[in-house]
């Protein structure tokens, strides 16, 4: 990646504080733990899926804000997504002002099915490790057995859509997957349990919809939702089938009563399901994401208790 940028990794994040470093490696990509969620969906359906993933990502950072540090500064509610943005843009200023796309983003329209998108992988990016197996797939389909497309599967791995299309075999069956990348890591299992059962809930609803959301809405309102969430958290505002909207009453009015009824599609039992979707309202309900306590209980740490920052970076992580 290093030498397919040439030059240094340059960061600038600017938001309640800012930050600024160029470093030689993408090592600062480690403090980008997420959670990462798989769906194997049928060739036929995925595009509907894979959409609904796409037009509900602003939403589901919205209310799973969680990493609003780096490196001593408090920056965006979900700092992670500007991190890996910057940190895996391998192009050139060239390439910038040509419109290749970037290697970590949400991407620039809605789809149609699975194939545009590996076109797009594979016509816009060069590989990172251009190496060749000793498989030929057209000989494998002349045989009955199923090709395992090992170039296009380690080129398809560096490339982080934050919803990333997955080909991938098992038990000499193909499939694929939409891998929902959104998702900060924490701040505890049981939350993560419940963001995980927010996005199957709601992905499955979206995508079986009698009309679809994406079929009225302009792509741009997506990506412009995510870095508002990912910026602002629960204080931004998203775009829903044609207004603007508070997330807080977006997701308490529309879209946890749209993820229970997916849940219910799923046939996960009615207490899980409400058990989960609870712990995702009530935090929606307080404001409390992980960002929100995590900045308000810096914030009188250092006020309160005349800690500076990074002793109350500390002490936040240790409570």
């Amino acid at each position: 990646m290093r030498a397919e940028r040439h030059g240094p990794v340059v960061v600038r994040i600017a938001g309640r504080e800012s930050l600024a470093f160029s470093i030689d490696s993408i090592a600062p990509e480690a403090a980008a733990t997420s959670l990462q969620l798989h769906l194997r969906v049928p060739p036929e359906r995925f595009a509907a899926y894979y959409n609904a993933a796409q037009a509900m990502a602003g939403a589901q950072i919205a209310a799973g804000a969680n990493s609003p540090y780096l490196l001593g500064r408090e920056l965006w509610h979900e700092t992670r997504v500007a991190l890996c943005e910057q940190v895996l843009d391998t192009r050139q200023r060239r390439e910038v002002r040509a419109g290749v796309p970037p290697r970590a983003w949400l991407g620039d329209r809605w789809v149609h099915g699975p194939v545009e998108l590996f076109d797009t992988i594979v016509q816009s990016l060069p590989p990172l490790l251009p190496t060749l197996a000793a498989e030929d797939p057209l000989d494998c389909l002349a045989t009955g057995t199923i090709p395992r497309l090992h170039e296009l599967r380690l080129h398809n791995g560096t490339v982080w859509r934050w919803n990333r299309p997955v080909y991938d075999t098992g038990d000499s069956h193909p499939h694929l997957r939409i891998e929902n990348r959104v998702l900060p890591s924490g701040p505890t299992a049981l939350d993560m349990t419940a963001n995980a059962a927010f996005y199957f809930g709601l992905v499955r609803t979206l995508a079986e919809a009698d009309r679809p959301l994406w079929s009225t809405t302009p792509f741009a309102l997506a990506g412009r939702d995510l870095h508002a969430a990912a910026r602002l958290g629960l204080d931004a505002t998203l775009h829903w089938d044609g207004v603007d909207v508070p997330p807080s009453r977006l997701i308490l009015d529309v879209l946890l009563p749209l993820a229970g009824d997916g849940l219910d599609g799923w046939g996960v039992a009615p207490a899980d399901r409400d058990r989960y979707l609870s712990i995702v309202a009530q935090r929606v309900r307080s404001g409390q994401t992980g960002a929100a306590w995590q900045t308000a209980t810096v914030r009188r740490l250092q006020d309160r208790s005349g800690l500076d920052r990074p002793a109350a970076l500390r002490e936040m992580t240790r409570r």
